[in-house]
């Protein structure tokens, strides 16, 4: 292993995320030693181009084939893309995009070659983080948890306090930083707390061509409908105890259900769902949390954050406010498991997934014909 991982001290890790929104490719670096954050790094975009959407959207909800081979050859390639731009990395955190979701079933797919990028890129990569979780009974999802508990430290926290991601599914890390790490039963508690963006996203590519409303300029022209809100509250889903996950099309049928509203009203009624998914997890948190930060893309929906402060009793922000970057928060998050897996320490437990026990996925490959210790 590469001497730097192995040591104690700082590690600077580049991380990279391609979430359910399936926009692009996020890329930014850490400096940690995998308990701590020691410092933030320079950030990359990639996006997605349309047909490149259209391959990915193809891949979604499959577990082999054709379509997940393109799918996972265009993620690797976009990958390397973004990531060869970075200099003076020691190690890689590669989450790749998510195709399936199944915990209680098939299990998890997160397409992309981390063995090629490591040797593409000169480096090692850790890799496939969702899948041993899986398999020791959890859910693999949410894994950002224990990066949020870092980052409720880094941000000299002192009440708990919750960490809501707003991508194409939601997902609520509730911290409570008067623990010393978040190993601790009690210092986390993470779940997904229902559809987010995706179905928003699907209705405006679907109705109007457009990858997703904007600033939620037609929520704010719509209605809600509380008759479909109240039908969507009643899934099954909304009375399971945590932590529980999701997959991007588990509310597929939500589509069909504003189906017959006029387009204003169809996307009123899809972000209130979200921001109703959100009041009903709340619910969970075993102490009132003194905040929420707002992470991911909904957080530049107006409407969408105002659904969010009336609907919850704490102070509602993007995490912006509190010096974090919303936009790459999961990247940086895949940095410090990566540090994480790199040096065997868990990345996921019982208030996180659901698994057993404290464990630490993820498949680590090195370069070859490299010397590790060169960068």
């Amino acid at each position: 292993m590469n001497k730097a991982i192995a040591k104690q001290g700082a590690v600077r890790a580049l991380g990279a995320m391609s979430g359910t929104s399936m926009d692009g490719v996020d890329a930014a670096v850490i400096e940690t030693d995998g308990h701590r954050i020691l410092g933030f790094g320079e950030t990359g975009y990639r996006a997605y181009a349309p047909e490149e959407r259209d391959v990915l959207r193809a891949g979604q909800g499959q577990w082999h084939g054709p379509q997940v081979e393109a799918a996972g050859e265009l993620v690797t390639r976009a990958h390397a893309e973004v990531l060869s731009d970075f200099e003076e990395v020691d190690l890689i955190g590669f989450h790749g995009q998510t195709l399936a979701h199944e915990p209680r079933g098939r299990g998890t797919l997160q397409v992309g070659d981390g063995n090629g990028l490591a040797q593409a890129l000169g480096l090692p990569v850790v890799w496939d983080f969702r899948s041993d979780d899986v398999a020791m009974g959890g859910e693999g999802a949410p894994l950002a948890p224990f990066f949020h508990f870092a980052c409720a430290k880094w941000i000299g926290a002192t009440e708990p306090l919750c960490f809501l991601n707003l991508g194409g599914v939601g997902n609520l890390t509730y911290a409570d930083p008067s623990f010393d790490g978040p190993e601790a039963a009690g210092a986390l508690l993470a779940f997904d707390t229902g559809p987010a963006n995706a179905p928003v996203d699907d209705l405006m590519q679907a109705r109007r061509g457009q990858p997703m409303d904007r600033d939620g300029a037609m929520a704010r022209e719509g209605t809600v409908e509380m008759a479909v809100l109240e039908q969507f509250l009643a899934e099954p889903f909304f009375a399971r105890m945590p932590p529980k996950s999701l997959d991007r099309n588990d509310f597929a049928k939500m589509t069909g259900l504003v189906a017959p509203l006029a387009d204003a009203d169809a996307v009123a009624t899809l972000t209130a769902m979200c921001a109703a998914g959100v009041a009903q997890g709340m619910e969970h948190c075993p102490k009132p949390p003194s905040r929420v930060l707002v992470t991911g893309g909904g957080r530049h929906n107006p409407v969408l954050m105002e659904m969010l402060r009336v609907s919850l009793d704490c102070a509602v922000d993007p995490v912006e406010t509190v010096g974090l970057d919303g936009d790459m928060l999961e990247a940086q998050a895949f940095a410090f498991l990566a540090v994480r897996v790199a040096r065997g320490l868990p990345t996921s437990g019982p208030g996180t997934t659901g698994v057993a026990a404290l464990v630490g996925g993820g498949i680590v490959s090195a370069p070859e014909r490299r010397s590790l210790q060169t960068r």
